[in-house]
C-alpha cells in the first residue's frame, strides 16, 4: 500500500504592504517593486532638499521675469505663477527623486502624513530640516544666477507679502485654511490606490488655485518652506512666523477632522511615534 502525503494547506498570499514612505503609501507599479523597503532617511532627505531647491529657484525666476516693467499685466501674474508652481509639485512628485521621497517639499504637509499615519514620525524633523534648507539654498542660487535685482524690489527673492488690509490673524487663518483643507484632500485620495494615481496632480491643482486665488489677498504661500528662504534672504522676516505657523497649525487640524469625519480608510494605518 502506497501512502500519498497529504496535500499542503494553501496560504493566501498577502497584498503589496503599505509603505509610509511617498507622500501616499508606495504603489505595486512603484519601480523598486511592490516587496522594496523604504529607502534609506539620508537619501530621502537629500531629495527633499534638492527637490525643495530647484522649486524655489525655479519660482524665484519666474517671479523675476513676471514682475516686469508692464503694470498692465500685474493681475494675470498670480494666475500665471500658480499655474506654473502647480506644475513644477505635480511633474516633480512623480519625478524619480520624488518617488524615492515622496515629493513633500513642505514641512506642513510631512506633518500632515504623519498625523494622517502613512510618514514614520521619526522623519519628521529630517524632512522638515532638509525642505528648510534646500529652500535657503534655491533662493541664494537664483539670486546668484540673476544677480542683485533678485534682491531688490519688487522681486525681493519672491518673499510673499499679504495685502495691507490682511491683518496677522486673517493671514494665520487663511494659511492654516488652506492646510487643513489639503490634508482632508489628502486622505480621501490616500485611501485608494486610483486617488493615489491623481494625486500629485490634485496637489499641483490645488497649489495653482491657491496661488491664484489668495496669492493678491494673504499671500498664499500655505507651505513654511515656500516662505522661509525668500524672506531669510530678503530680509521680510516680520511676519515669517505666520507663514510656518499657520500650515502646521492647518496640518494637524485637518489630520484631526479626518479622523473625526472617518476619512481615515483602512489603506491609513496609526501614525508611527
Amino acid at each position: 500500500m502506497t501512502l500519498t502525503p497529504a496535500p499542503e494547506p494553501v496560504v493566501p498570499r498577502p497584498g503589496p504592504e503599505i509603505r509610509p514612505t511617498a507622500i501616499g503609501p508606495r504603489s505595486p507599479e512603484s519601480p523598486h517593486g511592490p516587496d522594496a523597503g523604504p529607502a534609506p532617511l539620508l537619501p530621502r532627505a537629500v531629495c527633499e532638499a534638492a527637490l525643495t531647491a530647484l522649486l524655489l529657484f525655479l519660482i524665484v525666476t519666474a517671479v523675476r521675469w513676471l514682475v516686469g516693467p508692464d503694470p498692465g499685466a500685474a493681475a494675470a501674474r498670480p494666475a500665471v505663477l500658480g499655474a506654473v508652481v502647480g506644475t513644477l509639485l505635480a511633474l516633480f512628485m512623480v519625478s524619480p527623486p520624488g518617488r524615492c521621497s515622496g515629493g513633500h517639499l513642505n514641512p506642513a504637509v510631512t506633518l500632515a502624513l504623519w498625523r494622517l499615519g502613512v510618514f514614520p514620525g521619526r522623519e519628521v524633523v529630517a524632512y522638515a530640516v532638509a525642505q528648510l534648507a534646500g529652500s535657503v539654498f534655491g533662493v541664494w542660487c537664483a539670486g546668484l544666477v540673476w544677480g542683485p535685482v533678485t534682491g531688490r524690489p519688487p522681486v525681493r527673492h519672491a518673499s510673499v507679502r499679504a495685502d495691507p488690509a490682511w491683518g496677522d490673524a486673517a493671514v494665520l487663518a487663511a494659511e492654516a485654511g488652506v492646510l487643513a483643507g489639503s490634508t482632508l484632500m489628502l486622505a480621501v485620495l490616500l485611501a485608494s490606490p486610483g486617488g493615489r494615481r491623481v494625486l500629485p496632480y490634485a496637489v499641483g491643482l490645488t497649489t495653482a488655485l491657491v496661488i491664484g486665488v489668495l496669492g493678491p489677498l494673504s499671500g498664499g504661500s500655505a507651505n513654511p518652506a515656500r516662505q522661509f528662504g525668500p524672506a531669510l534672504l530678503a530680509g521680510d522676516t516680520g511676519r515669517l512666523w505666520v507663514y510656518v505657523l499657520g500650515p502646521t497649525l492647518g496640518a494637524v487640524l485637518g489630520a484631526w477632522l479626518a479622523g473625526r469625519t472617518g476619512l481615515r480608510r483602512p489603506g491609513l494605518r496609526r501614525p508611527a511615534r
